[in-house]
């Protein structure tokens, strides 16, 4: 929750709160539909073949970056699509952080926006940054 300060209008916080609460809604729900729609594609094309246990295969190399991801998702590809919903879902969190630092900024709070700045430093960090 933003909190309410004398610069701001009440209207302004109420918008903020109701956009916020439709892109959270509207990210989830377009993460889900890509993914069923990946899993449907990848099942209608591939659902007959024997699963073969023995062997493990793990991702192939162009699924494992997200320019492969979407290559993969525009040609519509099962493993594209669900790989792409995934990466909505991971990307909705990251945008109302985004989106709260903005408001923070703009309502001129500068503890919460350095707060939420160290967030969104971490979210990022946890995401893209080296692993051993």
């Amino acid at each position: 929750m933003i909190p309410s300060r004398a610069s701001w209008e009440p209207d302004a916080e109420e918008r903020l709160e109701r956009f916020i609460g439709t892109l959270l809604r509207t990210g989830v729900v377009s993460a889900a539909v890509v993914a069923l729609l990946g899993g449907v594609v990848f099942l209608a094309r591939h659902g007959a073949e024997p699963a073969s246990y023995s062997v493990f295969h793990g991702e192939p190399q162009d699924l494992r970056n997200v320019r492969g991801v979407v290559r993969e998702a525009m040609t519509l590809r099962g493993r594209g699509l669900a790989q792409l919903g995934l990466l909505l879902l991971i990307a909705t969190p990251v945008a109302r952080v985004i989106f709260t630092l903005l408001a923070f900024a703009r309502a001129g709070d500068r503890r919460y926006v350095v707060v939420t700045g160290i967030v969104l430093a971490t979210l990022l960090f946890s995401l893209v940054g080296r692993r051993p």
